[in-house]
Protein backbone atom coordinates (compact mmCIF):
# COMPACT_ATOMS: atom_id res chain seq x y z
CA UNK A 1 0.00 0.00 0.00
CA UNK A 2 1.36 3.39 -0.95
CA UNK A 3 2.23 5.68 1.96
CA UNK A 4 -0.43 8.26 2.79
CA UNK A 5 0.25 11.81 4.00
CA UNK A 6 -1.06 12.55 7.47
CA UNK A 7 -4.62 13.86 7.43
CA UNK A 8 -3.65 16.79 9.61
CA UNK A 9 -0.85 17.92 7.26
CA UNK A 10 -3.02 17.54 4.19
CA UNK A 11 -5.90 19.41 5.79
CA UNK A 12 -3.63 22.32 6.72
CA UNK A 13 -2.30 22.60 3.18
CA UNK A 14 -5.74 22.43 1.60
CA UNK A 15 -7.43 24.71 4.07
CA UNK A 16 -4.71 27.34 3.68
CA UNK A 17 -5.93 27.95 0.14
CA UNK A 18 -9.52 28.48 1.21
CA UNK A 19 -9.35 31.40 3.61
CA UNK A 20 -12.84 32.57 4.40
CA UNK A 21 -13.58 36.27 4.60
CA UNK A 22 -13.47 37.76 8.13
CA UNK A 23 -17.16 38.64 7.93
CA UNK A 24 -18.29 35.11 7.20
CA UNK A 25 -15.80 33.55 9.58
CA UNK A 26 -17.11 35.73 12.36
CA UNK A 27 -20.66 34.65 11.58
CA UNK A 28 -19.85 30.96 11.22
CA UNK A 29 -21.08 30.14 14.68
CA UNK A 30 -24.58 31.47 13.94
CA UNK A 31 -27.92 29.72 13.94
CA UNK A 32 -28.04 25.95 13.52
CA UNK A 33 -28.98 24.21 10.32
CA UNK A 34 -31.27 21.21 10.02
CA UNK A 35 -29.61 18.07 8.74
CA UNK A 36 -32.22 17.95 5.99
CA UNK A 37 -30.70 19.83 3.04
CA UNK A 38 -33.74 19.71 0.78
CA UNK A 39 -34.37 22.88 -1.18
CA UNK A 40 -35.33 25.80 1.03
CA UNK A 41 -34.77 29.25 -0.43
CA UNK A 42 -32.22 31.12 1.69
CA UNK A 43 -30.13 34.20 1.14
CA UNK A 44 -26.54 33.52 0.15
CA UNK A 45 -24.98 34.69 3.42
CA UNK A 46 -27.21 32.47 5.56
CA UNK A 47 -26.68 29.46 3.33
CA UNK A 48 -22.93 29.91 3.14
CA UNK A 49 -22.64 30.42 6.91
CA UNK A 50 -24.61 27.22 7.46
CA UNK A 51 -22.28 25.28 5.16
CA UNK A 52 -19.19 26.73 6.81
CA UNK A 53 -20.57 25.90 10.24
CA UNK A 54 -21.07 22.25 9.27
CA UNK A 55 -17.57 22.10 7.85
CA UNK A 56 -16.05 23.45 11.05
CA UNK A 57 -18.01 20.82 13.00
CA UNK A 58 -16.54 18.15 10.67
CA UNK A 59 -19.95 17.25 9.29
CA UNK A 60 -18.45 17.04 5.85
CA UNK A 61 -21.29 15.37 3.97
CA UNK A 62 -23.84 17.97 5.07
CA UNK A 63 -21.35 20.77 4.47
CA UNK A 64 -20.78 19.60 0.89
CA UNK A 65 -24.52 19.45 0.23
CA UNK A 66 -25.00 22.96 1.61
CA UNK A 67 -22.11 24.36 -0.44
CA UNK A 68 -23.73 22.76 -3.48
CA UNK A 69 -26.94 24.57 -2.54
CA UNK A 70 -25.09 27.89 -2.52
CA UNK A 71 -24.09 27.31 -6.12
CA UNK A 72 -27.54 26.02 -7.10
CA UNK A 73 -29.59 28.76 -5.46
CA UNK A 74 -27.21 31.64 -6.16
CA UNK A 75 -25.25 30.72 -9.32
CA UNK A 76 -24.34 34.33 -10.11
CA UNK A 77 -23.21 35.27 -6.63
CA UNK A 78 -19.47 35.78 -6.02
CA UNK A 79 -19.86 33.11 -3.34
CA UNK A 80 -20.94 30.47 -5.84
CA UNK A 81 -17.38 30.19 -7.13
CA UNK A 82 -16.00 29.80 -3.63
CA UNK A 83 -18.72 27.31 -2.77
CA UNK A 84 -17.63 25.05 -5.62
CA UNK A 85 -14.17 24.72 -4.12
CA UNK A 86 -15.48 24.36 -0.58
CA UNK A 87 -17.81 21.63 -1.78
CA UNK A 88 -14.89 19.79 -3.37
CA UNK A 89 -12.88 20.16 -0.17
CA UNK A 90 -15.78 18.91 1.97
CA UNK A 91 -16.24 15.85 -0.23
CA UNK A 92 -12.49 15.16 -0.05
CA UNK A 93 -12.52 15.37 3.75
CA UNK A 94 -15.46 12.93 3.77
CA UNK A 95 -13.40 10.57 1.55
CA UNK A 96 -15.99 10.94 -1.20
CA UNK A 97 -13.35 11.25 -3.87
CA UNK A 98 -15.45 11.00 -7.03
CA UNK A 99 -17.73 13.97 -6.20
CA UNK A 100 -14.66 15.85 -4.93
CA UNK A 101 -12.99 15.41 -8.31
CA UNK A 102 -16.18 16.32 -10.16
CA UNK A 103 -16.67 19.50 -8.14
CA UNK A 104 -13.05 20.59 -8.68
CA UNK A 105 -13.26 19.81 -12.39
CA UNK A 106 -16.50 21.79 -12.67
CA UNK A 107 -14.79 24.76 -11.04
CA UNK A 108 -11.88 24.55 -13.50
CA UNK A 109 -14.19 24.28 -16.50
CA UNK A 110 -15.99 27.48 -15.50
CA UNK A 111 -13.03 29.41 -14.00
CA UNK A 112 -9.86 28.05 -15.66
CA UNK A 113 -7.80 31.17 -14.97
CA UNK A 114 -8.92 31.76 -11.41
CA UNK A 115 -6.29 32.31 -8.71
CA UNK A 116 -7.54 29.17 -6.93
CA UNK A 117 -7.05 26.95 -9.99
CA UNK A 118 -3.75 25.50 -8.61
CA UNK A 119 -5.64 24.37 -5.51
CA UNK A 120 -8.36 22.74 -7.63
CA UNK A 121 -5.79 20.80 -9.66
CA UNK A 122 -4.01 19.75 -6.48
CA UNK A 123 -7.25 18.57 -4.89
CA UNK A 124 -7.97 16.42 -7.96
CA UNK A 125 -4.50 14.89 -7.70
CA UNK A 126 -4.92 14.17 -3.99
CA UNK A 127 -8.33 12.60 -4.55
CA UNK A 128 -6.83 10.13 -7.01
CA UNK A 129 -3.75 9.60 -4.84
CA UNK A 130 -5.82 8.65 -1.80
CA UNK A 131 -7.47 5.87 -3.79
CA UNK A 132 -4.26 4.07 -4.82
CA UNK A 133 -4.49 0.39 -3.97
CA UNK A 134 -1.78 -2.20 -3.42
CA UNK A 135 0.33 -3.50 -6.31
CA UNK A 136 -1.67 -6.71 -6.68
CA UNK A 137 -4.64 -4.77 -8.07
CA UNK A 138 -5.34 -2.74 -11.21
CA UNK A 139 -3.32 0.47 -11.33
CA UNK A 140 -5.61 2.72 -13.39
CA UNK A 141 -6.15 5.01 -10.41
CA UNK A 142 -2.38 5.15 -9.87
CA UNK A 143 -1.89 6.39 -13.42
CA UNK A 144 -4.64 8.96 -12.95
CA UNK A 145 -2.96 10.19 -9.75
CA UNK A 146 0.36 10.46 -11.57
CA UNK A 147 -1.20 12.46 -14.41
CA UNK A 148 -3.22 14.75 -12.13
CA UNK A 149 -0.28 15.52 -9.86
CA UNK A 150 1.85 16.04 -12.95
CA UNK A 151 -0.59 18.71 -14.09
CA UNK A 152 0.01 20.63 -10.86
CA UNK A 153 3.77 20.51 -11.44
CA UNK A 154 3.52 21.38 -15.13
CA UNK A 155 1.06 24.24 -14.81
CA UNK A 156 2.15 25.72 -11.48
CA UNK A 157 5.77 24.72 -10.81
CA UNK A 158 6.29 27.53 -8.29
CA UNK A 159 3.03 27.12 -6.41
CA UNK A 160 2.80 25.98 -2.80
CA UNK A 161 1.44 22.65 -4.04
CA UNK A 162 4.14 21.73 -6.55
CA UNK A 163 6.73 20.54 -4.02
CA UNK A 164 4.25 18.20 -2.36
CA UNK A 165 3.03 17.01 -5.76
CA UNK A 166 6.62 16.13 -6.74
CA UNK A 167 7.06 14.02 -3.61
CA UNK A 168 3.83 12.19 -4.31
CA UNK A 169 4.76 11.61 -7.95
CA UNK A 170 7.96 9.93 -6.75
CA UNK A 171 5.89 7.65 -4.53
CA UNK A 172 3.50 6.94 -7.40
CA UNK A 173 6.42 6.06 -9.68
CA UNK A 174 7.74 3.65 -7.07
CA UNK A 175 4.30 2.12 -6.78
CA UNK A 176 4.00 1.60 -10.55
CA UNK A 177 7.45 0.05 -10.63
CA UNK A 178 6.35 -2.27 -7.85
CA UNK A 179 3.44 -3.41 -10.00
CA UNK A 180 5.80 -4.23 -12.88
CA UNK A 181 8.01 -6.18 -10.48
CA UNK A 182 5.03 -8.12 -9.16
CA UNK A 183 4.05 -9.19 -12.67
CA UNK A 184 7.67 -9.94 -13.61
CA UNK A 185 8.14 -12.21 -10.59
CA UNK A 186 4.94 -14.05 -11.47
CA UNK A 187 6.22 -14.75 -14.97
CA UNK A 188 9.59 -15.77 -13.57
CA UNK A 189 7.98 -18.26 -11.18
CA UNK A 190 6.16 -19.69 -14.20
CA UNK A 191 9.48 -19.96 -16.09
CA UNK A 192 8.17 -17.51 -18.69
CA UNK A 193 11.57 -15.88 -18.89
CA UNK A 194 10.96 -13.68 -21.92
CA UNK A 195 7.77 -12.12 -20.53
CA UNK A 196 9.50 -11.64 -17.17
CA UNK A 197 12.52 -9.95 -18.76
CA UNK A 198 10.23 -7.48 -20.57
CA UNK A 199 8.67 -6.42 -17.26
CA UNK A 200 12.00 -6.08 -15.49
CA UNK A 201 13.47 -4.13 -18.38
CA UNK A 202 10.47 -1.79 -18.18
CA UNK A 203 11.46 -0.99 -14.60
CA UNK A 204 15.09 -0.27 -15.52
CA UNK A 205 14.08 1.99 -18.41
CA UNK A 206 10.98 3.83 -17.18
CA UNK A 207 11.40 3.72 -13.40
CA UNK A 208 15.17 3.75 -13.03
CA UNK A 209 15.16 6.22 -10.12
CA UNK A 210 12.90 4.04 -7.98
CA UNK A 211 13.86 1.64 -5.20
CA UNK A 212 13.04 -1.36 -7.41
CA UNK A 213 15.81 -0.87 -9.97
CA UNK A 214 18.55 -2.95 -8.23
CA UNK A 215 16.29 -5.98 -7.95
CA UNK A 216 15.07 -5.50 -11.53
CA UNK A 217 18.67 -5.63 -12.79
CA UNK A 218 19.31 -8.79 -10.79
CA UNK A 219 16.13 -10.38 -12.13
CA UNK A 220 17.21 -9.48 -15.65
CA UNK A 221 20.49 -11.26 -15.01
CA UNK A 222 18.53 -14.34 -13.95
CA UNK A 223 16.24 -14.19 -16.96
CA UNK A 224 19.03 -13.72 -19.51
CA UNK A 225 20.95 -16.67 -18.08
CA UNK A 226 17.81 -18.81 -18.25
CA UNK A 227 17.25 -17.70 -21.85
CA UNK A 228 20.79 -18.73 -22.76
CA UNK A 229 22.17 -15.26 -23.50
CA UNK A 230 24.96 -14.83 -20.92
CA UNK A 231 26.37 -11.73 -22.62
CA UNK A 232 23.13 -9.85 -21.88
CA UNK A 233 23.21 -11.22 -18.34
CA UNK A 234 26.73 -9.88 -17.98
CA UNK A 235 25.60 -6.40 -19.11
CA UNK A 236 22.80 -6.32 -16.54
CA UNK A 237 25.14 -7.47 -13.78
CA UNK A 238 27.71 -4.86 -14.82
CA UNK A 239 25.14 -2.04 -14.70
CA UNK A 240 24.05 -3.30 -11.29
CA UNK A 241 27.63 -3.33 -10.03
CA UNK A 242 28.40 0.12 -11.41
CA UNK A 243 25.35 1.78 -9.88
CA UNK A 244 24.66 -0.30 -6.77
CA UNK A 245 28.01 -1.85 -5.78
CA UNK A 246 27.02 -2.33 -2.13
CA UNK A 247 23.61 -3.79 -2.88
CA UNK A 248 22.64 -7.31 -1.88
CA UNK A 249 21.30 -7.69 -5.40
CA UNK A 250 24.75 -7.10 -6.86
CA UNK A 251 26.25 -9.73 -4.54
CA UNK A 252 23.65 -12.20 -5.74
CA UNK A 253 24.20 -11.30 -9.39
CA UNK A 254 27.96 -11.67 -8.98
CA UNK A 255 27.54 -15.14 -7.46
CA UNK A 256 25.08 -16.09 -10.17
CA UNK A 257 27.42 -15.04 -12.98
CA UNK A 258 30.39 -16.76 -11.38
CA UNK A 259 28.42 -19.99 -11.05
CA UNK A 260 26.56 -20.12 -14.37
CA UNK A 261 28.59 -18.00 -16.79
CA UNK A 262 32.15 -17.61 -15.50
CA UNK A 263 33.54 -16.98 -18.98
CA UNK A 264 30.93 -14.42 -20.04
Amino acid sequence: MIQRPSLRATTRLLAAALVISPLLAACAGGSGVKKDTRYVARDVNTLYRAAQDRLERKQYKVAAALFDEVERQHPYSPWARRAQLMSAFSYYMDREYTPAIEAAQRFLSIHPGNKDAPYAYYLIGLSYYEQISDVTRDQKITEQAKNALGEVIRRYPDSRYAADARLKVDLVQDHLAGKEMEIGRFYERSSNWLAASIRFREVTEKFQTTSHTPEALYRLTECYLALGIPEEAKKSAAVLGANYPGSKWYDRAYDLMRKHAPSA
